[in-house]
């Protein structure tokens, strides 16, 4: 089985090893036109809660059953388990306050942007918005 599957990956691996990441970032220019507070959760990536939560949805999962049914449980405990954990990280991680900025940029569209709270940024104010995605920071110039 393994080896049928090696015409496909082995393509795959070489291109994935010849991606390179961007060597220049986009830099564009602007003021700022709206200024709103927010509130920025924190990061709700698979952590330490979702790994708590499947160890012990996987021992309480492995009381019920025997044989495959036991084995079962064991993955649906594990699953249910992970995600709950998940949740309840996300529902108690670092919150902070943030800025959610519209920028009017010299080229003519508008870009808004959400990043932590600067309290030095106001209306009007010339600035740069360096990279571009989930990336994109305004920043002084």
């Amino acid at each position: 089985m393994v080896r049928s599957w090696s015409w496909l990956v082995s393509p795959l691996l070489l291109l994935a090893a010849c991606a390179s990441p961007p060597a220049e970032q986009e830099v564009r220019y602007g003021r700022i036109a709206q200024i709103e507070t927010v509130t920025i959760d924190g990061d709700a990536q698979l952590g330490l809660g979702a790994i708590i939560g499947a160890v012990a949805g996987g021992v309480i999962g492995h009381q019920f059953g025997g044989g495959t049914g036991r084995d079962v449980a064991t993955v649906a405990g594990v699953l249910g388990g992970g995600v709950a954990g998940s949740k309840v990280q996300s529902k108690t991680s670092d919150r902070r306050q943030g800025q959610h900025i519209i920028v009017k940029l010299d080229s003519g569209p508008s870009v808004a942007i959400t990043q932590p709270s600067d309290p030095s940024f106001k209306v009007g104010d010339r600035v740069r918005i360096d990279g571009s995605g989930n990336d994109a920071r305004v920043v002084h110039m």
